[in-house]
């Protein structure tokens, strides 16, 4: 039986796969498809963070973050340089504890 799956795995999955029996057909991204594989796990990632709870939720948190660390690396930086720029952003302009709600805006010029 064949199962498809056609989406960018963690280093780890083709030996796992071994190790059941099982043959991984896999190959070799260039670094124009692995950014784009990328882009669509962290989506895929969002919207298992999206449907979790509890525990489960932080895995998928978990998983985000590998992926944004990937990101990052194509970017040149490291995970650790992207959380400074989000603590001085948080500095600056704040954070999300507040829960503050932008409604509208009024112009008074």
């Amino acid at each position: 039986m064949e199962r498809i799956y056609n989406k960018l795995v963690r280093d780890n999955i083709p030996n796992i796969i071994k190790d059941k029996g099982e043959e991984p057909i896999t190959r070799i991204l260039s670094d124009k498809e692995y950014k784009q594989e990328l882009e669509k796990k962290l989506n895929e990632e969002y919207q298992e963070v999206l449907e979790a709870n509890g525990s489960e939720r932080v895995e998928e948190l978990a998983d985000m973050l590998e992926v944004i660390k990937a990101l990052g690396e194509l970017e040149h930086t490291t995970l650790e340089e992207i959380i400074n720029i989000a603590n001085t952003k948080s500095i600056k302009r704040g954070a999300f504890k507040d829960k503050i709600f932008l409604e509208k805006v009024i112009d008074n010029k």
